[in-house]
């Protein structure tokens, strides 16, 4: 398979090293390329398109300055959240029903590029931007998706980082917390008269982790360092523009797969055995993106972008005792039997004594690239009877993901492990490679006429892929060989009417797709999507009331090492069959004037879901699924309710979020749901004066401890109470 030239990087680090003292103002005047990163720019945007999408707005994200992106997008209705590690780091994340695992069938973008280590080749999200940093998020679901793929059942997010300035500004916010939790997140950039712009920016961020291991010191949180640069260069009436984007981050995280048995969870939620004290994650990220902004006419646009994404991680972490995977174990534990292991086992996986080299874990080492060109046109056309605004995109894309693994042997005594063997140097687990190459076209056209806006679209995606594997190490035997090339034309309709100044219907259908596999016999992932509504506005209240379906053709399903299916091979697919998500979504917001000086912001976002595999079958991945079961993590109720007060320098926020039980696997048996979560958050804000604001927010206040995941191995809780102090500087 042709590969891109690789592009090389400089390590920005040692320029960062120095504590950046300078500070960034909010609500900053965007550079000239904050346009070309965004998809649909802003709210006002955000209401007029045909088709459902949000854009949350960097005075929006900084009420409670989360850090988890999984903490933001609970505003956005539609939207599904499977949590995991209390921070996310790698949040599972799906839109209308679609599957949560590692964000695999969403398209996930930041400034408008894929994100995804590999989006094609392997699209699970195993690296996710540091939220923290994040200028301002959009979500788009339904036909509002079409120009985002190849992944376009749910739908799309984009993160924006923070732009080049117009003038000379800064911003400094540091916060401290519970756990020695520390936070950092510095910028300074500037415009000069001849249209040269830099920005230059970090963000750190660093806790000891709210969980603990048994008979073991080792933290369980994160250290993760980030860095950007970036340059612009717009010259005064030149139809010309450039921009250069450097981002480099990376992260050491305590974090497992192994959660604890039932029994134990109600004893102490926070707790970890001691068989996944040496679990650690290790990443390292680079991005380059080149931009170049030509104005052909004043009504002709042309962006060519073209990037380079490397990711590379270890994570090592337990993977077997004794030959039996640990969620095994649990499972045998929670039901009090010892049908896939014995009391031996269970011993070990408590804390017991183990017999030599008992203890596997396993280094999934990987390393990816995504890489590609990207142009677009943006048409607008005005007629004596319609408007149109044609946007038209081509693609091409190149990612691979390449495993190289290897599994150690370990003995645990007195809780501590003990090194007993190393496996092959280089690896000798999945040693593999998988390759993607893909050409994706799109066109849309916003015909405006009277009171509609008519968007019909296509987007075609040519995808091929290749996977060798190597049975033994090192590669210099011939592999086998797996091949498969899929070429999908997907049409879209969107349609807004504007019964009057305040009130829009919408409707809209798309063909959903979704990445192919290299597995033999798998079909790809296809579904058929309709929504209905409409918004209402008036001055600051906004009312959105959608209705949508998901009718699956083929739901495919992917096996994962967070999946927790040991009978399986990570990577294989497997077809789920015709499955059905309904659902019903609603937004409401409006900001009352309670005083002449006293306002109280209100936001509510309710979602409805009904997901049900249609059909009866006994799958390797799927296990024993029977017509109507439900399909796994997609809660039926969620509702976030946001509540403020405002009053001159002080500004007060609550965010109540509660999710539904769950089922973790279609039959849904014991040990098979999660419990009901409600969550309420509080940050109260004082502006000191124009450049200085301080905050304290407090996360979970009730200290609820609810099981909101049973995947990768075992009962793992939310995040528990916090309390965190910080500043905003600001010139």
């Amino acid at each position: 398979m042709f590969k891109l030239a690789s592009i090389p990087f400089i390590n920005l680090a040692l320029i960062f090293s120095f504590s950046v003292s300078f500070a960034y103002a909010d609500h900053a005047e965007k550079s000239q390329f904050f346009e070309e990163i965004t998809i649909v720019g802003n709210k006002d945007r955000a209401s007029t398109v045909a088709g459902s999408a949000h854009f949350i707005s960097d005075a929006e994200l900084e009420v409670f300055n989360y850090a988890d992106i999984q903490q933001i997008l609970r505003q956005v209705p539609g939207v599904n959240l499977q949590l995991e590690d209390g921070y996310g780091l790698r949040p599972n994340i799906g839109i209308r029903g679609v599957q949560t695992e590692r964000s695999g069938r969403i398209m996930l973008l930041e400034d408008g590029v894929p994100i995804a280590p590999a989006p094609y080749a392997a699209s699970s999200a195993y690296y996710f931007p540091t939220a923290g940093r994040m200028y301002s998020v959009e979500v788009l679901k339904g036909p509002a998706a079409i120009t985002e793929g190849p992944n376009t059942i749910g739908g799309a997010i984009n993160m924006i980082s923070t732009p080049i300035p117009e003038e000379t500004e800064g911003k400094v916010v540091a916060e401290v917390g519970g756990n020695s939790t520390t936070r950092v997140h510095a910028a300074y950039g500037s415009t000069n008269s001849d249209g040269f712009g830099y920005l230059i920016e970090t963000h750190q961020w660093k806790s000891d982790g709210f969980q603990s291991i048994d008979g073991s010191n080792s933290g369980t949180g994160l250290d993760i360092k980030d860095y950007t640069v970036k340059l612009g260069y717009a010259p005064v009436d030149s139809r010309h523009a450039f921009e250069l984007k450097y981002q480099y981050a990376e992260q050491d995280s305590n974090q497992s797969y192994l959660g604890i048995t039932d029994a134990d969870f109600d004893r102490d939620p926070y707790r970890r055995y001691s068989v996944s004290q040496n679990d650690l994650m290790t990443a390292e990220h680079k991005q380059l993106i080149l931009r170049h902004d030509f104005s052909i006419r004043d009504n002709l646009n042309m962006t060519t972008t073209a990037y380079n994404n490397d990711h590379a991680r270890s994570w090592y972490k337990l993977d077997k005792l004794g030959g039996v995977g640990p969620e095994k174990i649990i499972a045998d534990i929670n039901k009090g039997t010892t049908a896939s292991s014995d009391l031996a086992l269970q011993a070990i996986l408590l804390g017991g004594d183990s017999a030599a080299g008992d203890v596997a874990i396993k280094d999934n080492n990987r390393n990816y690239y995504s890489r590609g060109v990207s142009v677009k046109f943006d048409w607008l056309l005005d007629g004596s009877s319609a408007s149109h605004d044609i946007e038209v995109g081509f693609r091409y894309h190149q990612d691979e993901e390449d495993r190289l693994q290897r599994s150690d042997k370990y003995t645990q005594v007195d809780q501590t492990l003990i090194v007993d063997s190393i496996g092959v140097t280089g690896g000798n687990k999945n040693n593999r490679v998988v390759q993607a190459e893909a050409l994706a076209i799109y066109i849309k056209d916003d015909i405006t006429f009277g009171n509609f806006i008519v968007t019909p679209g296509v987007r075609f995606e040519d995808i091929k892929l290749e996977r060798r594997d190597w049975s033994t190490l090192p590669r210099n035997t011939t592999p086998s060989l797996k091949q498969n090339s899929v070429t999908a034309v997907l049409p879209s309709i969107g349609v807004l009417y504007n019964v009057n100044d305040n009130l829009s219907l919408l409707a809209g259908a798309y063909n959903g797709f979704g990445t192919p596999t290299t597995t033999s016999g798998v079909d790809e992932e296809q579904a058929l999507n309709v929504e209905l509504g409409g918004r209402y506005q008036q001055a600051d209240l906004m009312i959105e009331l959608i209705a949508f379906t998901s009718d699956y053709e083929n739901l495919v399903g992917e096996c994962t090492a967070s999946s927790s299916t040991s009978d399986c091979d990570i990577g294989d697919q497997f077809n789920g069959g015709q499955a059905t998500v309904r659902g019903l979504e609603f937004q409401l917001t409006n900001s009352f004037q309670l005083t002449d000086s006293t306002t109280m912001p209100v936001s509510i976002a309710y979602t409805y879901t009904d997901a049900e595999f249609d059909s009866t079958f006994d799958g390797e991945f799927f296990g024993d699924v029977s017509k109507g079961d439900p399909i796994p993590y997609i809660p039926k109720t969620q509702v976030a309710l946001a509540l403020g007060l405002e009053n001159g320098p002080y500004r007060v926020n609550a965010n109540l979020n509660y999710v539904d039980a769950v089922c973790v696997k279609a039959s849904c048996v014991d040990f098979e749901k999660t419990d009901d979560s409600t969550v309420l958050d509080l940050v109260g804000n004082y502006q000191v004066n124009d450049n200085l604001g301080v905050y304290l927010r407090l996360e979970n206040i009730t200290d609820e401890a609810d099981i909101i995941a049973r995947q990768p191995k075992g009962a793992r809780p939310n995040k528990a109470r916090s309390a965190t102090i910080g500043m905003r500087l600001v010139f």
